[in-house]
């Protein structure tokens, strides 16, 4: 049985289900007890809007203000009270909601050659669901702005086919309103930050009261309440990106597409962004897909449920195909010892390349653990370490 629930910006098809928000409940409630007050403050944002209760949402809104205030100080009590008697009272909301997977786009053997012919992106196939989050890596020039500009429609295709299952017969107009697209240079606006959320919305038909409700929401939600009264030359290029993501946000798109979304920012920044988007990517108030492109490779594999390596146009990785699983395990490694030390430490049982900063190595024989553990048990100094045995850096 399905069941709609009217009001206003938050209309959606819900699913019940037995305790969806138990579990998120408990999370939330262990972030404030481990000290990760901001990612709590921010789930507690995103948990009070998915039960569609615009008290909830108020409540939430100040709790996050409130916590502003002690950022840079020691968090008193009173912080911490009403934190857990607004999650108590999320949780006991009379219907606890999950949305249904849909698929929203399917691409099949998508090609695109430029007028010059110097480039051409070759036969790709994805498909994006609600809740997908797919990252696409790959160097400058390689194709990631071209396969995302096809998959938004901004790009007439040589050939293959581009379905969005959720429209009949759509236009560019009914794609635009289906999707966003945000390029990695923001347009400029004029006017102050809050004024162009409150305008962005009220074009989606939020108005009145549930207008300024979710801007102070959006505000709250990707941190820029301190620069609401600031205009595009007074703010960084970074938090550019973060109004952007909210201005798209207020108008509920169900397929969201990022060009670049992490070169603006610090790495902090990167990864708080990254996993808002993840979060964001599966709530009730606006499930939606996310499709993204960056050359940070290891930020996005940590967030993404696919990735896919574009190299000269073509797909040459995507994460999960059983027939390019590795056969080898393979790590990439930091240290100040001598390649004699290392091949030492391994006895015989990994190939060493070193690329001027960093070395990897390749075994057939030894698992990640396994070759940090003769390392460590060889003294040799390590200042990083990582396993790329299912990673898409193992191909560039």
């Amino acid at each position: 049985m399905r069941l709609v629930f009217q009001f206003s910006f938050f209309s959606c098809i819900f699913i019940p289900t037995k305790n969806p928000m138990h579990t998120r409940i408990g999370e939330i409630q262990s972030y404030l007890q481990h000290n990760d007050h901001s990612l709590a403050v921010r789930r507690i944002l995103d948990a009070s809007l998915d039960t569609a209760d615009m008290t909830l949402l108020k409540e939430a809104i100040q709790v996050s203000q409130s916590y502003r205030q002690y950022k840079e100080t020691i968090v008193p009590p009173a912080f911490f009270e009403s934190a857990h008697a607004l999650l108590n009272r999320i949780n006991n909301a009379t219907e606890r909601f999950t949305y249904q997977t849909t698929l929203l786009v399917t691409a099949r053997d998508i090609i695109k050659t430029y007028a010059a012919g110097n480039f051409s992106l070759r036969p790709i196939s994805l498909q994006i669901h609600t809740g997908d989050v797919i990252g696409v890596v790959g160097e400058n020039g390689n194709g990631k702005t071209t396969l995302l500009r096809c998959i938004a429609g901004q790009l007439a295709l040589d050939s293959g086919d581009l379905d969005f299952a959720q429209l009949k017969e759509p236009d560019h107009y009914d794609i635009k309103h289906h999707l966003a697209f945000i390029p990695q240079r923001i347009p400029r606006w004029y006017g102050s930050l809050k004024d162009n959320l409150h305008f962005s919305a009220a074009i989606s038909g939020v108005t009145g009261e549930v207008n300024n409700v979710m801007v102070d929401f959006m505000l709250e939600r990707l941190d820029l309440t301190p620069y609401a009264h600031l205009t595009w030359s007074q703010i960084s290029s970074g938090y550019r990106t973060r109004f952007e993501i909210a201005r798209i946000l207020l108008q509920k798109p169900r397929l969201l597409i990022l060009d670049e979304p992490l070169a603006n920012l610090d790495i902090n920044a990167q990864q708080s962004i990254l996993t808002d988007l993840q979060f964001m990517a599966k709530s009730v108030h606006n499930p939606m897909g996310i499709l993204l492109s960056s050359q940070q490779l290891h930020e996005v594999e940590k967030i993404a449920d696919t990735v896919l390596l574009i190299k000269n146009g073509s797909c040459l990785f995507r994460t999960g195909e059983l027939e390019k699983t590795a056969t080898a395990f393979v790590v990439e490694l930091e240290t100040t010892a001598s390649r004699a030390a290392l091949v030492n430490a391994l006895n015989g049982q990994g190939v060493l390349q070193y690329n001027g900063g960093f070395y990897t190595i390749t075994s057939s024989a030894l698992r990640a653990q396994d070759i940090l553990a003769k390392l460590v048990k060889g003294n040799i100094p390590i200042t990083y370490f990582r396993d790329i045995t299912h990673s898409t850096k193992r191909f560039i």
